[in-house]
């Protein structure tokens, strides 16, 4: 029988979360409407900074809390991938919530890609808690 791993899970709610980030997290209606995503593509009329911001952090733990999973579901350091999995999810909430009061304002709505992006960033939480809490105790 097949067992049911984590750290996969954690792996997969990671590889979700950036491929959401192409989807549109912000949309407006306002001067033609427009909807822009978390890596800054942005198409119509949505006002965005240029540069570096939460959105790119955001893929790029994304794609750190990817290895942290596998390692987790391979068994390799279980523990520490683990553990480095729920410091990066955690990260991943809070940068979500900063992406939220960032730029969800006046005529700018918050579009369905920072919705699942944000459900994702918990569930990975919650597979790396499960992940930490399931790790077996190694005696010498």
């Amino acid at each position: 029988m097949v067992r049911l791993r984590p750290g996969w899970l954690l792996a997969l709610c990671a590889a979700v979360l950036v491929v959401v980030a192409w989807l549109p997290w912000l949309t407006t209606s306002a001067d033609g409407g427009g909807r822009a995503n978390a890596i800054g593509g942005v198409v119509g009329n949505v006002p965005l900074p240029p540069g570096f911001g939460a959105g790119q952090l955001i893929v790029l733990l994304g794609a750190g809390l990817i290895v942290a999973g596998a390692m987790a579901g391979r068994g390799l350091s279980q523990r520490w991938a683990s553990a480095v999995g729920l410091v990066i999810s955690v990260a991943l909430v809070a940068l979500t919530v900063w992406y939220y009061t960032l730029y969800v304002k006046g005529p700018v709505a918050a579009g369905y890609g920072l919705y699942i992006g944000g459900a994702m960033a918990v569930l990975a939480a919650l597979c790396s808690v499960w992940s930490l809490v399931s790790t077996p105790e190694r005696r010498p």
